[in-house]
């Protein structure tokens, strides 16, 4: 027993009081209930006003004209095609995104090296560009006059306003979100299961299926899901490399915005629904991991102290 607990349990053999618990948090608030009122309605009628009201909006307009126009707007050919391509750049973007971010959060975690601080400061690099710019670099370099231009034109292969470009910019602008959401934890996990494992004769891929990857699994869907929801709903990037061709290499935001441009309001709401009905499906099971996450990172909290 230390001495602090022989101190406080001496009081209560001798027929004492416990010492007092420590105060709730509830009870430092110490603010008056009317501006404590006044915060949380302020707080409700931004949200109101600026998240739900604009997606109560974007529903209305889409079902204005009936159920039939709706549809009919959602089965259109090219419609179709965008929905195809988002849901085919997001499953190439999110996967290549997820083993850079296990292999850049192991590096950055479990491992000091030269140049460490230069790899976090270039995972951090989409945050602080423009999409629009990333999307002029990819020009740049493999557009028709850019730096690969000629090369690619003499062996036929496409990458601006092809498939291949609309991947790469949304690639650059998706990588960070996987990675910074496994960094923290793995870092507070530190390096102790690890490296008991390797001491009872473990080899390398075993460590990672069996010890690592169970650790950090609710951060790693919390990641691919914020991934993946930026990678659907990517418009900047996108639209410099796409080349905006009908049917071939328009993403849904690419769509919405041709159908609103051409005064085809109704339609562009309507595929704008369909895209709201994925971000809140990705907003519903983004909160159910975030609790996961949040346990988890507690757990690996306490264990370090």
């Amino acid at each position: 027993m230390t001495v602090l607990e022989t101190q406080i349990a001496e009081p209560v053999a001798a027929g004492g009081k416990e010492p007092a618990s420590r105060p709730s948090r509830s009870s430092a608030i110490t603010e008056p209930l009317l501006i404590r009122l006044v915060v949380i309605a302020i707080g409700l009628s931004f949200i109101g006003l600026f998240l739900v009201l604009p997606l109560i909006a974007v529903f209305a307009m889409a079902l204005e004209k009936g159920l039939a126009p709706y549809f009919a707007a959602i089965a259109d050919p090219d419609a179709l095609a965008a929905v195809r391509l988002t849901l085919t750049v997001a499953a190439i973007a999110v996967p290549a995104n997820l083993i850079f971010g296990l292999a850049a959060a192991w590096a950055i975690a479990k491992f000091e090296f030269r140049g460490k601080s230069l790899l976090i400061t270039l995972i951090d690099l989409p945050f602080s560009i423009s999409p629009v710019v990333s999307g002029l670099i990819y020009v740049l370099v493999f557009g028709a006059q850019g730096w690969f231009g000629p090369w690619l034109q003499a062996h036929d292969i496409k990458i601006i306003f092809a498939v291949p470009g609309i991947v790469l910019a949304t690639v650059f602008v998706t990588f960070p979100f996987i990675a910074r959401e496994l960094i923290p934890l793995m870092q507070a996990q530190g390096n102790e299961q690890e490296e008991a494992a390797r001491v009872l004769g473990a080899d390398g891929w075993a460590i990672f299926r069996r010890v690592t990857l169970p650790n950090i699994k609710w951060a790693l869907l919390y990641g691919v899901i914020l991934c993946n929801a930026r990678a659907m709903g990517e418009f900047g990037a996108v639209s410099v490399v796409s080349g905006h061709i009908r049917g071939q290499t328009n993403t849904m935001p690419l769509h919405i915005e041709i159908l609103y441009n051409e005064y085809q309001f109704a339609a562009a709401f309507a595929v704008a629904s369909l895209l709201a009905l994925l971000a809140l499906v990705t907003l519903v099971l983004k909160y159910i991991v975030e609790q996961r996450v949040k346990s988890q990172r507690r757990a690996a909290g306490e264990r370090l102290e």
